[in-house]
Order: structure tokens, then sequence, then C-alpha cells
């Protein structure tokens, strides 16, 4: 197995770049343009699709419970077949802390050249994390971050806050010339800061509409039983409303079977994730259902890549820099009937 020198990977650990003291000087003393275009022209190279330097990477998430984590594991396979200069060792899911602990642990002892991670609890899995990273493999935290930076080279990850925030401003734009409109909201586990994030930026964007007022919010488990259950109650309560939020497209599931048993399509709903299953109900324009806020489980394609430029210290095109960034927070679209084909091949089942 190809290992990094053990200067070239502290350099890839903390994030240094390998540059004289004389090359410092010029650049902070001398004045003149050509010597700063010289520097842009000898940035490091960036990992591209060319054949490299081999790298193992070692895979470890939570169980694949949930059809979103099903295809964060899909995205890491997929993206790992497409280059021939990476191995990758996967371990078998677990949302049992000391089990997944132990599962990277084996990866460490297999002196794997970078870990990716998808801890089932960030903050339980933050000392196995710093074990990693003190043995010499850089790991890159995968959405749920660890309690220490220290932990990681980089995280990359969906945007909780940015979820709710682009859903009530969807909602907002299509209701802000209706008087007195009201909202509800089905959100996820509220013992969850995600959770906690995704309201929080739903109510700043409400906000920006002071004709809007959210009268309603039911917490659900992100199950289809949940999602019926909940939205049901939440039916009953709520006689009449302009719109929904749901937090999560499987439970989004169940809420559709309710709202489809109540006879109700006097509401908008707009989705969060991104599950193949509601871009389908969004083409097809015969539900409630108008959009869906993303959650791109894309994100485990492009931890691998990221992983492989660590392993052959390599930066990321596009960026100056010598090394790859130390976190990277996706985007959360918001996908509609305009859009959807774009994004269509992206939904998880």
């Amino acid at each position: 197995m190809a290992r990094t020198p053990a200067t070239s990977r502290r350099a890839l650990l903390f994030g240094t770049a390998a540059v004289s003291a004389g090359a410092l000087l010029t650049a902070c003393t001398s004045n003149e343009p050509k010597n700063q275009e010289k520097a842009a022209d000898n940035a490091a190279p960036v990992a591209d699709d060319k054949p490299g330097k081999a790298v193992t990477i070692g895979f470890a998430g939570p169980q694949a419970d949930h059809g979103w984590l099903n295809a964060i594991n899909d995205n890491a396979k997929s993206r790992a077949k497409k280059y021939s200069d990476v191995t990758l060792e996967i371990t078998e899911g677990s949302n049992d802390t000391a089990q997944q602990i132990g599962q990277i642990q084996t990866l460490i002892n297999k002196k794997v050249d970078v870990l990716v991670v998808l801890p089932a609890d960030g903050k339980a899995l933050t000392q196995v994390g710093l074990q990693a990273m003190r043995a010499g493999i850089p790991v890159v935290n995968l959405d749920r971050v660890f309690a220490s930076p220290q932990a990681y080279r980089c995280w990359i990850g969906g945007d909780n806050y940015g979820m709710g925030l682009n859903a009530g401003h969807y909602i907002g734009e299509q209701l802000k010339d209706k008087k007195n409109a009201k909202v509800v909201e089905l959100a996820g586990l509220d013992n969850l800061e995600l959770t906690q994030q995704r309201t929080r930026g739903f109510d700043d964007a409400l906000k920006n509409y002071p004709n809007i007022k959210k009268v309603a919010r039911q917490a659900a488990d992100f199950t289809v039983e949940s999602g019926q259950a909940k939205m049901a109650q939440l039916l009953q309560a709520q006689s009449q409303f302009d719109a929904l939020w749901n937090h999560d497209d499987d439970q989004g599931v169940g809420a559709l079977r309710a709202i489809d048993q109540a006879g109700r399509d006097d509401f908008l709903m707009v989705g969060g994730a991104g599950a193949k299953s509601a871009m389908e109900a969004i083409k097809a324009g015969n539900s409630v259902l108008k959009a869906t806020v993303l959650y791109p489980p894309t994100m485990a394609a492009s931890a691998i890549d990221l992983a492989r430029a660590l392993g052959q210290g390599k930066g990321v095109g596009g960026l100056a820099e010598f090394e790859i960034p130390s976190s990277l927070t996706l985007y959360s679209a918001v996908v509609t009937k305009d859009n959807v084909d774009q994004y269509l091949p992206t939904g998880f089942i």
C-alpha cells in the first residue's frame, strides 16, 4: 500500500504549505504585479480525473435505515469506482456508537491513507477521530460534525439552517400577496440539533413576510409512519392553512397519505432532503407537494473526492490555495417543477 512520507502527512493534517522562507519574504515585500502572477502560476497541482498516486480510503457511516443514509453509502461507493487509483475500505454501517468506534479503529489499524466518517453521533465519536488524526491519517468528517475541529482535517455537509431558510423564502414568495396567510410545520426529531436549525431557518425567513403567520408545528420521527400520524393530527387541529413545510421527504410519504385520506388540497406543501418520490410527485403536479429543499446525499461522493485529493497531496480545482478547504457547506437548492429534471438523477430512494 502506498504511504505518505511523515513530513508530507503532517502538512496534510495541519494545512501547512511547503513554501520556503525566501519565497514568503519575496511575497511579503515585493510590490511588483509580475511576482504576484508568478505566485499564482506556481500553485500546487489539483486533483482531476487522471489516474495518480494510489489512495486507500476508509469509509465508516451509520446504519442505512433511512433512504438518505442509504444514498450516502451508494454515492460513496459509486464515486470510488470512478477512480482507478482509489481503493475503498467500507465498514458495515452501525448506529451503535461503540461498534462504529471499533470499525473505525480497525480501519486505523489497517493504515488506510484517509478516513471518511459520517458518525452516528458526532460528539461520541470525537475521540476516535482524534485517534486517527494523531496516527497521521487525515479525516474527512461527513455531515454530523465532531465536537472538536482537531478530530478532522476537513468537514463537508449540508446546511440545515439553509434548508429552513430556503423553504421559508419559497413559501413566502408564493404567499406574499395573500392577506393573513397561515403556515404549519411538520418537523423532524426535536432532540436533534439539525431539526432545531431547520426550524430556526424557517422562522427567520418568515420574518421577511409580515402577512404570514406560523400557526402550528408538530414534530415527527423521520419515518413514514410518524409522518402519517403527526400530519393527521395537524390536519385535525388546523381546518385551514395555506402552506406546509415538511422537514423530511421520507416522513413526507406518510404526510401525503394523511393529506389524501383527509381529502385536503387547499394548501401547498414543501418537502425536505430530495427523495426521488418527492421529485416525481413535483414533476407530475398532481398533489399538494410543489417543491422540496435539498439536503444532498451527493456530499458522500464529494467527500471521496476530497479524501482522494488529501491522499494525493493535491488541492481543489478552481481554487488557488495549495490545500483543500477545512470546511465545505453545501447549498440547499429548492427543487420545483421548473428545475426538477435537473435534480431528479440525484434523488434518493
